[in-house]
C-alpha cells in the first residue's frame, strides 16, 4: 500500500465510522491465551526496564549527596537523560531487527541488559555512571522495548489501545516497585548502594527470562529494507511524532525532578523517594483506562486530552508547597503522564499499513521523539541551578506538554475524519 502525504488513511480509521472493518483486522487474534501472554510477556520487560528507568528520580538525589556531590545537579541530570533517550533511540535498530528476525533480538538484549545493572552497582565515578547507567543499559533497553511493543501490536487491532495500556502499565509497576526498594535500601539499611542495585538485577533476571519465553511473533517476517524511510511521507505520521516529542518533554520532567522538589520544600528524604513510586503507582491506571477509552473514543482524542491535562497540571507544580499537596501532585500527574506514555505508542502503531511493519515504524518516531528526553532534563536542571527554584520548570515544561497537545490536533486534521472525528 503506498503512502500518499496529502492523504493517508490507514485501516484502523474505519472502525470510528461503523463501516466495514478492513481486510487487515482479520488477521489480528484481538485475544485468546497466546494473544494475552504476548502482553503479559511485554508487560514485563517493561517493568524491568521503563521501570527501572523511571526510578532515576531516586537516584538523582542520592548521587547529588554522595557519589556525585562536586557534580552539579544538571550534570547528574544528564546521566537519566542519557538513559531515557537511548532507551528509545535505539529502536530505530530494535524495531527493524524484530521486524525481520523476530523475538531472536530479546535474548542478547536480556543479557546485555542485566550485565549493564550489574555494571552500574560498581561504579563510584562519574564517567563510570554515564557508561553504565546512561549509555549501556539505555542501549540494551531499546533492544527490548520496541520488539516488545511490536509484538503485542501484532495480535491486537480493535482492542490495541487497552492491550498496549497493560503492557505498559507494566513500566509502572516497575515504578512503584523498585523506586520503595531503593529509597528504603539506600536510606534505611547498611547495605550500601552497590548491593542494592545487585537486587534490583536479581529481580529482573526470572521477569525477562520469562519476557523471552512468552513474547512470540505472529507473522513472516519482513524481508524488504531495513529501514523504511517512506514513513516519513505521511503527515499524520510526521504529526504524532512532532507531538511525542514535546509531550515527552513534559513527561518525564516530573520522573526526575520530583523528589528532589518535594526536598527542597522541606520532605524527608525517605517520604520524597517514596514519591516516585506514588507517582508511577497512579500510571498503572493512567495507562489502562485511557487506552480502554481510546478504543471506544479515538485514541489521538485520548492523546490530546492527556497532553492537555498533564500541561494544567504541571503549570501547577509550583503551587504544592506541603507533604500532603506533593503527594496528591504525584497522584495526578502519574495518572495523565501516564496516559500519554501509552496513548503515543499505540498512535504510531496504527499508522503503519502493513502490520510487518510496525516495529520499525515505531522505534523510526521513538527514536526521534526520545531526544526530547535528552535534552529536556539537563535543560530543567540547569534552570533550577540558576533561579533556585522550579517555576521556570514548570513554565517550560508546560509549555512544552502544551504545544504537543496541540500537534495532536494537528495530526488529527491529516486523517479523513478531521479535527472532529473519533480518531
Amino acid at each position: 500500500m503506498a503512502i500518499n502525504s496529502d492523504a493517508y488513511n490507514p485501516p484502523f480509521l474505519e472502525h470510528y465510522e461503523g463501516k466495514q472493518v478492513s481486510q487487515e483486522d482479520d488477521l489480528y487474534p484481538e485475544g485468546g491465551l497466546r494473544a494475552w501472554l504476548v502482553a503479559a510477556g511485554a508487560a514485563c520487560i517493561l517493568f524491568a526496564t521503563l521501570g527501572w528507568a523511571n526510578s532515576f528520580g531516586v537516584f538523582f538525589p542520592f548521587y547529588l549527596n554522595h557519589q556525585l556531590s562536586a557534580e552539579s545537579p544538571d550534570s547528574i541530570a544528564w546521566i537519566g537523560s542519557v538513559q531515557v533517550t537511548l532507551s528509545f533511540a535505539t529502536g530505530v535498530v530494535g524495531g527493524p531487527l524484530f521486524d525481520r528476525y523476530g523475538t531472536l533480538v530479546l535474548r542478547p538484549a536480556t543479557a546485555a541488559y542485566i550485565f549493564a545493572v550489574m555494571v552500574t552497582s560498581l561504579c563510584e565515578k562519574y564517567w563510570q555512571f554515564m557508561l553504565a547507567q546512561g549509555v549501556l543499559t539505555g542501549i540494551a533497553m531499546g533492544f527490548l522495548l520496541s520488539p516488545s511493543m511490536a509484538a503485542v501490536s501484532q495480535h491486537f487491532h480493535r482492542r490495541r489501545g487497552a492491550a498496549m495500556g497493560i503492557a505498559i502499565a507494566g513500566s509502572s509497576i516497575g515504578s512503584v516497585v523498585f523506586p520503595i526498594m531503593l529509597s528504603k535500601l539506600l536510606n534505611e539499611t547498611n547495605i550500601g548502594f552497590g548491593w542494592s542495585v545487585r537486587i534490583a538485577g536479581f529481580i529482573m533476571l526470572p521477569v525477562l527470562g520469562f519476557s523471552v519465553l512468552t513474547i512470540k511473533t505472529r507473522l513472516e517476517p519482513r524481508k524488504t529494507q531495513f529501514f523504511l524511510p517512506e514513513a516519513f511521507k505521511s503527515r499524520l505520521y510526521l504529526a504524532l511524532i512532532a507531538a511525542t516529542f514535546f509531550l515527552f518533554i513534559g513527561t518525564f520532567i516530573p520522573l526526575f525532578y520530583i523528589s528532589t522538589y518535594a526536598i527542597s520544600r522541606g520532605m524527608n528524604n525517605t517520604l520524597a523517594g517514596y514519591l516516585v513510586a506514588i507517582l508511577n503507582g497512579a500510571g498503572v491506571p493512567g495507562r489502562i483506562i485511557p487506552g480502554i477509552m481510546g478504543d471506544k473514543l479515538g485514541r489521538l482524542n485520548a492523546l490530546c486530552a492527556a497532553g492537555v491535562a498533564t500541561a494544567v497540571l504541571i503549570f501547577c507544580w509550583p503551587t504544592a508547597v506541603s507533604d500532603a499537596a506533593i503527594i496528591v501532585f504525584s497522584v495526578a500527574i502519574g495518572f495523565t503522564s501516564g496516559a500519554i506514555i501509552s496513548g503515543a505508542s499505540v498512535a504510531i502503531t496504527l499508522c503503519a499499513s502493513n502490520p510487518k511493519d510496525v516495529g520499525t515504524w515505531l522505534g523510526q518516531a521513538l527514536a526521534i521523539a526520545s531526544l526530547a528526553a535528552l535534552g529536556g532534563g539537563p535543560a530543567n536542571g540547569a534552570l533550577v541551578k540558576a533561579y533556585d527554584s522550579f517555576d521556570q520548570v514548570s513554565y517550560l515544561s508546560g509549555s512544552a506538554c502544551m504545544f504537543g497537545a496541540a500537534l495532536v490536533l494537528a495530526a488529527k486534521a491529516c486523517t479523513p475524519e478531521g479535527l472532529f472525528g473519533r480518531v
